[in-house]
């Protein structure tokens, strides 16, 4: 099995780029299983049902979150409806939502499961903790297991990543939206990178227009952060999976953009 992560979504530059690529990547790598990050898809913060079912129609099977979940007011409609949104498993147990879904291919049920650090982001719940529940339950089903930690610091990534070696297929890390190096299979079979990276604007900071970051920077004064235009990107990885173990053998780095252009 092949696992396709899509790295935080900004956007419609984001959205565009999904639009575009992902036919072309399916072509080129033919995925069994297509996730999206889309907790940036509408301008930037949040998501919209209309947004969370065009990924799906494009060929995702599944859309996480994370610390922008509750950005666009219009997901406390949908959320609990929709049957491949997972946002962060360890918001309180009385939050909408879901932490864990699942997809099934070829008869083989895949869990997907999404995390929010704590280190430098709210203080929810213990993602290890947390993810200790959720993988128990996943388990009961299948041993194909795929995390999706949304989280700033590196360390926090990395422990993450070490704490699950050998129980999971995969520890992709998201929110800081610049692609990291580090694609690796740890010592007991889990694919891991510290960050994906992110899909949309390619000139901005972070996806936002640059002017209004540099601003808040010097001189620490409130701005609006706005999803630039111009130039884009799409960032992903590319998961080769073990069927019968949810052992990972091989994790890709994809990377499009001008400096990266996508060989069909």
């Amino acid at each position: 099995m092949k696992i396709l992560f899509i790295g935080d979504v900004v956007g419609s530059p984001g959205r565009d780029m999904v639009s575009e690529y992902l036919p072309k990547i399916k072509s080129k790598f033919h995925p069994h299983i297509t996730i999206i990050n889309g907790e940036n898809a509408a301008g930037g913060k949040g998501i919209t049902e209309k947004i969370y079912r065009n990924f799906l129609s494009s060929g995702a099977q599944a859309v996480t979150l994370g610390n922008h979940t509750w950005d666009n007011r219009e997901i406390f409609e949908f959320i609990d409806s929709a049957k491949y949104l997972v946002r962060p498993g360890n918001y309180p147990d009385d939050t909408p939502g879901k932490g864990i879904v699942y997809c099934n291919y070829n008869g083989l049920e895949v869990a997907i499961i999404n995390i929010q650090g704590r280190t430098f982001l709210p203080s929810i719940d213990c993602p290890f903790n947390k993810v200790d529940e959720l993988i128990m339950e996943a388990k009961k089903k299948t041993s194909i297991i795929f995390v999706d930690f949304h989280a700033e610091a590196t360390s926090e990534k990395q422990a993450m990543g070490w704490y699950l070696d050998g129980r999971v297929t995969a520890v992709v890390g998201t929110h800081t939206h610049v692609q990291t190096a580090d694609n690796r299979i740890l010592p007991n079979g889990t694919a891991y990178i510290t960050d994906v990276g992110m899909t949309g604007p390619y000139d901005g900071i972070l996806g936002v227009e640059r002017s209004a970051v540099i601003k808040r920077f010097k001189t620490s004064l409130p701005v609006r952060f706005e999803v630039t235009s111009g130039r884009t990107q799409l960032n992903a990885v590319l998961i080769d999976v073990n069927d019968k173990t949810g052992k990972a053998e091989a994790i890709k780095r994809v990377l499009i953009n001008d400096d990266h252009p996508f060989f069909e």
